[in-house]
Parts: structure tokens; sequence; C-alpha cells
């Protein structure tokens, strides 16, 4: 298998297990608490965005790389995080979650077929697409769709008292790139002390935006 055949298996994975879980969630409790400011119908609609972003950006080609990983894109989305860029992300979600509409699972299911459709035109060419870090190759943009599923589904899960267990494979892709992303951003010493149980994390220390 290439590289960007075992990206994609494994974000196959993350993306079922998040459309199962959704499955679950009652329709009455889309509009109670789900993160932050964020209600579970804008929680669950931001969750979608990873399957949504994967069909857009498919759609697009970059001259060059600019991210050259999946923790260098998070990285450079951080350096350009700021109070309006969140204010941004919030709204993105709330329309997200707008947008699926009277049956979201219907919603959710077609924008990953549409996405799985993107990726079969690939036809196994690990193509440079443009996303918001910049230029990157779909092999190592495809690992941030997997991280951002995965952990929006433990999200979930805790919103609503769920059991949730990630998939293997995407569990140890999340944790891998979450140590790789918080060693970027000058956080490595910090997470290696708080999960020997030395410390705690700094307050609001994260390694995505």
């Amino acid at each position: 298998m290439t590289a960007l055949d075992t990206v994609r298996a494994t974000y196959a994975e993350a993306a079922a297990a998040f459309l199962d879980l959704a499955a679950q969630v009652p329709p009455d409790r889309y509009a109670g608490p789900g993160l932050g400011n964020w209600d579970l119908r804008s929680l669950i609609g931001h969750a979608g965005r990873s399957l949504l972003t994967v069909t857009t950006y498919l759609d697009t080609r970059a001259e060059r790389v600019d991210a050259e990983d999946a923790a260098d894109y998070f990285a450079v989305v951080s350096r350009l995080a700021d109070g309006t860029t969140r204010d941004a992300i919030h709204q993105r979600g709330v329309e997200a979650g707008v947008l699926l509409g009277d049956d979201p699972m219907a919603a959710l299911r077609a924008a990953r077929d549409d996405a799985e459709a993107a990726l079969d035109l690939l036809e196994g060419e690990d193509v440079v697409i443009r996303t918001a870090g910049g230029g990157m190759r779909v092999s190592d943009y495809l690992p941030t769709r997997t991280f951002e599923l995965t952990v929006h589904c433990l999200d979930i899960a805790r919103a609503t008292g769920l059991d949730f267990t990630p998939p293997t494979e995407a569990l140890a892709d999340t944790l891998a790139l979450a140590s790789a992303s918080a060693l970027r951003q000058g956080l490595g010493v910090d997470v290696v002390l708080a999960l020997t149980g030395r410390q705690p994390l700094p307050s609001g220390a994260s390694v995505v935006p």
C-alpha cells in the first residue's frame, strides 16, 4: 500500500465511526450543549466539515507544498489563529449545523460519500492541493481530518454520555499527530511532563487553534 492508501483507509474508518456515533444521537438532543458555545448540532456540523473540506480541497491544485506534513499544517494554522479566526471557526460550525437540515444523518452520509468519490477520482495520485495551511499533499492533509473526526467524536460522546472508542489506527494517528504538533508549537516538554504525571499542562494549552 502507498502512503495515500494507508491514510485514506484510516480516514475512512474515522469517518465511519463518526457516522455511527452521530446516528446514535437522538434528534431532541441537537439543541443541547455540545462544546463551548456550540450546541450539539453545531458540534456535529463542525465535525462533518472534515468530510466536506476533503471534497472541496481535492477539487483544487497548488503549485508548491507549504505544509510538509499534518503537524506542520496545525502549526501554520495555529500561527494564523487569533480572536477573529476563532470567531470564524465558531460561526462556520454554527452554519455547518444549520446545513445539516431536517435529516442530519442523510446530509452526513452524503458528505462522506462525496469525499470518498473525490478520493476515488485521484486514482491513487498524491496531488498537492490548496488547504487552510497552504499547499499540501493529500496524504499529508487526510491525517488532519482523521484527527478532527476522532477528537470531535470524543467531544460528542462526552456531551451525550454515549460510549465511544475510536478505531485503533485513527486513535494512534491522532496521538502521534498531537505529540508532533505539540513539539512544533513548543509544548513538547510540557506534554511529556503531563503524560508522565509530573505536572498538568499549562492553562489553555492546545495543539490545535
